[in-house]
């Protein structure tokens, strides 16, 4: 078989961990694991309150997932958790831009340190697979589109240095100890359970609690949406892939779209009418607003037979309606960082 092939494996009784598994992307993953057949142990945050979360379906005897409570900071923790695993997803960070520009320190701490304890115990037990999430957000305002893997990393705010920090400590692993594993950049994945932290869901939230003005940032900046099923269906492609090992591969649909015509698009999808408004509080730092972001999904294509199904029209339809539907997790009147 050549090496630019995609392998396709069953997961069938596989034991895989996912980090960050309650989060949007995450949970997405653990529903394909287990449809397919998976062992599925998940590393959660650890909390002292009942919240059950987008994994509560899970949480009960007979489950085929396994919850383990923790934090990716605590090295001992991880490997306990990685323990007998034949492919680790590491999903867990800290995501928002803005609570990064307050708490640097703290990206530093989750997103590189805890990527390090995840690899090193990856290391440490052999598994197959690592898969290490990493962020469109990596490259900054696009120099050249479509975006290609060996674009020039650019850390315009301290989520994305993180994330670089992260990618860069992962890829290491690979050059100096082997270990089998490939980065991921998914470009700006939405789709269902998102959280009111990113744009989608904050429009979306808006129209259905029916205000008349849409409050947002800068409108002119353009993102590559990916339908958060698709970014899934990437994770588990590349999972399989032998010719992503020590890579960093793109998920992206190859589109862009400018944040006004999103919201644009986000008033028809809702049949809500409303106008788009500037909200200066919402504006990133001088410097550190990322302008254009357009993949280049050939090596996902190509290495690994990945292909984005969802289009955009469609898949703001689906999550409008799943916006409405579960309005009471969103605070429409407040921008949450």
């Amino acid at each position: 078989m050549s090496s630019t092939t995609p392998t396709t494996q069953s997961w069938q009784g596989r034991t895989v961990l996912v980090t960050g598994a309650e989060g949007f992307i995450g949970s997405t993953l653990v529903d394909l694991l287990v449809e397919r057949g998976a062992h599925v142990r998940v590393l959660v945050h650890y909390k002292p309150y009942a919240e059950r979360g987008h994994l509560a379906r899970y949480l009960g005897p007979g489950s085929p997932v396994e919850t383990l409570a923790g934090d990716v900071r605590d090295a001992g923790r991880v490997m306990d958790a990685v323990t007998g695993c034949d492919t680790v997803f590491h999903l867990a960070a800290l995501i928002g831009i803005p609570y990064s520009y307050a708490s640097p320190e703290a990206y530093v701490q989750t997103n590189v340190a805890g990527t390090e304890n995840v690899a090193a115990a990856c290391r440490r037990h052999g598994v197959r697979r690592m898969v290490h999430t990493s962020t469109s957000e990596v490259y900054g305002t696009a120099r050249t589109v479509p975006i290609r893997e060996d674009h020039p990393l650019q850390p315009q705010s301290p989520y994305s240095a993180s994330k670089i920090g992260a990618d860069m400590l992962a890829l290491s692993y690979a050059h100096s100890f082997e270990l089998p594993v490939t980065v991921v950049r998914p470009f700006n994945t939405y789709g269902p359970r998102q959280s009111a932290r990113a744009v989608i869901p904050t429009i979306l939230a808006q129209l259905h609690s029916g205000a008349q003005e849409i409050r947002l940032g800068s409108t002119t900046p353009t993102r590559d949406f990916t339908y958060v099923t698709d970014t899934a269906e990437g994770f588990l492609a590349l999972a399989e892939c032998d010719r992503a090992i020590g890579h960093a591969v793109n998920l992206g649909t190859g589109r862009e779209i400018t944040i006004g015509d999103l919201a644009q698009s986000l008033i028809r999808a809702s049949g809500r009418p409303a106008r788009v408004v500037t909200d200066e509080t919402r504006l990133r730092p001088a410097g550190s607003e990322v302008e254009r972001l357009l993949s280049d999904n050939s090596r996902a294509r190509d290495w690994a037979g990945w292909v984005p199904r969802v289009e955009l029209e469609e898949g703001l339809a689906r999550t409008s309606d799943w916006v409405r539907d579960n309005l009471r997790l969103f605070a429409a009147d407040r921008y949450q960082v």
